[in-house]
């Protein structure tokens, strides 16, 4: 049986579902068998909301530049079918799932939840038990495990 991953992340307008912020950015690459297939899904799309302005800073992405872009209810579709069956592989994934479900459960209950259509593992808490009392973010574990990135000045 063929092993299939999907790496994903979201950027978000802010930091808080319960506060009304949505996902503006999610980004998915597939694995086989623990190889890149080249497969991904990746959409900007619009909030139909401001940006918080802690939020703009970390990620870069505006909300000028977002007006044009379709709405999650325009990519629900293609967007579980790509995840549909898989082990996602998320850092910190409650925050990613939280607002996925968020944008899900705005769609309507016939909808669920992520967890209906995949599997999730944290990466998060991989390496809190791999590292205890370290820093743990992507940063800290790139340096940890000598990954280059000093080509990303944002994070997204």
């Amino acid at each position: 049986m063929t092993l299939r991953q999907i790496v994903l992340d979201t950027e978000t307008t802010g930091l808080s579902v319960d506060e009304g912020h949505r996902v503006i950015e999610i980004g998915c690459l597939e694995i086989r068998d623990r190889r890149l297939t080249g497969q991904k899904f990746h959409r900007y799309l619009n909030p139909e909301r401001e940006i918080d302005a802690g939020a703009l800073e970390v990620h870069g992405i505006s909300r000028a530049q977002l007006n044009d872009a379709p709405r999650f209810a325009d990519v629900v579709v293609e967007f579980i079918e790509f995840v549909r069956g898989a082990e996602l592989i998320i850092h910190n994934a409650p925050f990613d799932v939280g607002f996925i479900d968020g944008e899900l459960g705005r769609l309507g209950s016939a909808w669920g939840r992520l967890a209906d259509y995949c599997t999730v593992q944290d990466t998060l808490l991989m390496a809190r038990e791999l590292h205890p009392g370290q820093r743990n973010s992507l940063d800290a574990l790139c340096k940890r495990y000598e990954i280059e990135n000093a080509h990303r000045t944002l994070h997204g």
